[in-house]
């Protein structure tokens, strides 16, 4: 199953369950999923050569939200779980 980080956060008391790791990136595929706010793209892109070059990732997935407002879409989410093994959702600025 894919690890997806989300920088928000919920209210409640519940535990947290935590996600497994990865061992390593090599030969992973790695998404991004832009949220529109300025300078993310750029971000992404230098992020994304770096995880190729100096990880061994395989490959590197980007989408963008609708709005930086709102959440990721479910089915965009569920493409993004689909195909890739980690997913990092930004912020920029």
């Amino acid at each position: 199953m894919p690890m997806i980080l989300a920088p928000t956060a919920t209210l409640g008391t519940s535990a947290l369950q935590l996600r497994r790791t990865l061992p390593d990136l090599s030969g992973k595929v790695v998404g991004f999923i832009d949220n529109t706010k300025p300078n993310f793209n750029f971000l992404a892109d230098d992020l994304g050569d770096l995880l190729i070059k100096k990880f061994g990732v395989r490959n590197v997935i980007k989408q963008r939200k609708h709005s930086s407002s709102r959440a990721a879409s479910e089915k965009l989410m569920a493409a993004m779980v689909e195909s890739c093994d980690a997913v990092i959702i930004g912020s920029g600025d």
